[in-house]
């Protein structure tokens, strides 16, 4: 399907995939919504980009976020649920409050936006949820329980809500994004770039090209590695 005139709501999008996906779409001619935690990020970013932000957090704040991101928009066709953040973590130096944070924000945020979401798809006659995942969802790692757990649980979501959501026309689609060179997890954005690996704007063409599919059809699943991220040797 066109993008042409879609309404998107894009959480997380003020930097990273989220900025890359909302940009796209833009560029296709959908009209975007970019929402945020920091608010001085978010503003920047929607000036460039010449977007409409609201500022908030996902896991305290979904009602206020959706109702600003509507009120603008006359309604919702696509909540892409990109807000996500996540930190090392070993069992034995296991922080509580860090990984609660964590799961606020990538579980019950992008449960509590979902839900939101819900009446106004509804009165769209459909559309469509992306949450996005990482192949952290798929396979643990050294440093994970964190993030990955976190991710597992979005994943096990996602299945219940296509479960529940396909009778009323909406799809909701997983995104699972290899290692993406970006800010996450306190990497430096400025750092040169390696052709090697992939980018924020990769993960946005795989996420647009799900959307564009006809809505009579849906992709559950989607994941991205780069072809070959290693140095050469010898």
């Amino acid at each position: 399907m066109t993008l042409q005139d879609i309404r998107v709501l894009v959480t997380g999008g003020s930097a990273g995939i989220g900025r890359a996906i909302a940009q796209s779409a833009q560029a296709r001619g959908a009209r975007v919504v970019i929402n945020g935690r920091d608010a001085g990020r978010l503003a920047a970013t929607a000036e460039t980009l010449g977007l409409h932000a609201v500022a908030g957090d996902v896991g305290r704040d979904a009602a206020g976020i959706m109702a600003g991101a509507v009120e603008h928009l006359g309604g919702l066709d696509v909540l892409v649920n990109n807000a996500g953040w996540g930190r090392s973590m070993t069992l034995d130096a296991l922080d509580p409050q860090l990984m609660e944070d964590i799961w606020r924000t990538n579980v019950l945020g992008a449960a509590l936006m979902a839900a939101a979401a819900l009446p106004h798809l509804d009165t769209a006659g459909g559309g469509t949820i992306v949450n996005m995942a990482s192949t952290a969802a798929r396979k643990g790692y050294v440093g994970g329980t964190a993030y990955s757990s976190s991710k597992f649980a979005l994943a096990s979501m996602t299945q219940c809500w296509q479960a529940e959501l396909r009778p009323r026309n909406i799809r909701v689609i997983q995104i699972n994004p290899s290692e993406v060179q970006t800010g996450f997890g306190g990497s430096d954005p400025e750092r040169a770039v390696n052709p090697r690996k992939l980018v924020a704007e990769d993960i946005a063409q795989a996420t647009l090209a799900a959307l564009e599919m006809d809505p009579r059809g849906f992709i559950p699943e989607l994941t991205v590695f780069a072809t070959n991220p290693w140095e050469p040797t010898g």
